[in-house]
């Protein structure tokens, strides 16, 4: 018979948090629910109070919304100050959920810290570690958004529904009679009301939104922009360009306040540079090292070559072109299922 686990959820008010609660009580652990405020009383925590309940599961609340902010808000604006497209997910998985939320769970009794992830971990006996593995149901799998989670991180983590299909955790919510079971998953970031880029950025960095030029591959201006922040590696739409053929955003050069366009064959790329490089096991792998790679969310993988530099960096390369590599994502290294580790780009290089 397996020892009873004292387990705080991560409840957000959603599907997800909701049946991962369910699964644990199922499986007998002591539950209760734990939701971090990050910008004061709302929706949501009201709504993981109400799933708490259905539950019959004690619940608290704590206040981690001057640590989000610090940590996460600030790095957001920074990186598009900067001329980047940050994935604060990536950085809140990590720092604020598997970092502050799991003290916090601690210290009211907890041994694990379970949430609503699509993503799944288990401890390799072989090789005396944990591994992170990608979710079962491919159109959910949130692996992506864990890479920079470390051995102590996963050893208190527990993704109950990372073994599910998304349609069963539905299914299951319904036939509990759950309200979260139709609630629509938000594709928004949880701090950007209304999903409002540029008015919540004009707030915090004001210094983003000087115009400036907007210029081809070959130094010809074309255009006049309205701020870098309204731009990423990609896009097409907003450039305000007459031209014979479409033009993309390739380049975005902070220090002289620039944007450069061409067209969607300049957006491909076979080489990048990443840094900020964490691996899974803890451990510093070879120096040239073959994975698969992921460089956006839900984007197929592919193979590719990791070559080690100094510190935290490396170069990428990928058996075929990448389109739209853009500073400030991540690129995520995968061997099968388990994810290997990752690192944020820098630079798409030839």
């Amino acid at each position: 018979m397996s020892r009873r686990r004292r387990v705080a959820v991560a409840m957000s008010g959603g599907v997800d948090s909701s049946i991962a609660a369910v699964r644990l009580l199922t499986a007998g652990d002591e539950v209760f629910g734990l939701t971090m405020e990050t910008s004061g009383p709302g929706r949501s925590t009201a709504d993981a109070s109400a799933a708490a309940r259905h539950l019959g599961l004690q619940h608290h609340v704590v206040d981690l919304s001057r640590e989000f902010h610090a940590r996460i808000i600030m790095a957001f604006a920074d990186e598009y100050r900067r001329g980047r497209t940050p994935n604060p997910c990536v950085r809140c998985n990590a720092d604020i959920k598997f970092g502050l939320l799991v003290e916090k769970a601690v210290g009211l009794g907890a041994e694990f810290l379970a949430t609503g992830h699509h993503a799944r971990v288990s401890f390799d006996a072989s090789r005396g570690r944990y591994v992170l593995a990608r979710g079962l149901d491919p159109e959910k799998d949130q692996s992506y958004f864990l890479y920079r989670l470390h051995q102590d991180a996963l050893a208190r983590a527990l993704f109950p529904v990372g073994g599910l299909l998304k349609s069963e955790v539905r299914q299951e919510a319904r036939r509990l009679g759950l309200r979260a079971a139709e609630k629509p998953e938000s594709q928004e970031i949880c701090f950007v009301p209304g999903g409002d880029y540029p008015r919540f950025l004009r707030e915090v960095v004001p210094e983003a939104f000087r115009p400036g030029p907007i210029v081809d591959l070959g130094g010809r201006r074309r255009g006049e922009h309205q701020g870098i922040a309204f731009y990423t590696v990609g896009q097409r739409r907003g450039l305000g360009i007459a031209a014979p053929r479409p033009l993309y955003v390739v380049e975005i050069r902070p220090d002289v306040n620039t944007v450069v366009v061409g067209e969607n064959a300049d957006l491909f790329r076979t080489r990048l540079r990443a840094a900020g490089l964490n691996w899974v096991s803890g451990e510093y792998p070879p120096q040239v090292l073959s994975v698969h790679a992921r460089v956006r969310y839900r984007q197929v993988v592919v193979p590719a070559t990791v070559e080690t530099g100094e510190g935290e960096t490396a170069v990428v390369t990928f058996e075929r072109p990448q389109r739209a590599l853009a500073p400030g994502q991540s690129v995520v290294f995968y061997d099968g299922d388990e994810v290997l580790g990752g690192g944020f780009i820098t630079d798409a290089l030839g």
